[in-house]
């Protein structure tokens, strides 16, 4: 669920609402005291949050990729123990 942002039109007070995407948006402060009316504001988000012990550009690789790289570090470390021998 999204975070959205919201400001009051009448105290300026601004504050932030977890909310499903389907509900409605906001109509009142949320400031004890004031019944002004909020307006939503467009915010550029917080983008992607990874989690885990790592990610790497070859995670998502398609398995023809995959096949010819195995291939390639087989074929690599054979030639280099028959160069060390």
């Amino acid at each position: 669920m999204p975070t959205y942002e919201y400001e009051c039109e009448k105290c300026g007070h601004t504050f932030e609402e977890f909310q499903s995407i389907n509900s409605e948006p906001l109509k009142k402060c949320k400031r004890e005291g004031c019944d002004g009316t909020v307006k939503r504001l467009f915010s550029p988000g917080a983008g992607f949050l990874f989690k885990g012990s790592g990610f790497y550009i070859t995670d998502y690789r398609s398995d023809s990729y995959r096949k010819g790289a195995s291939s390639d570090s087989s074929s690599s470390s054979n030639s280099s123990k028959s160069t060390s021998n």
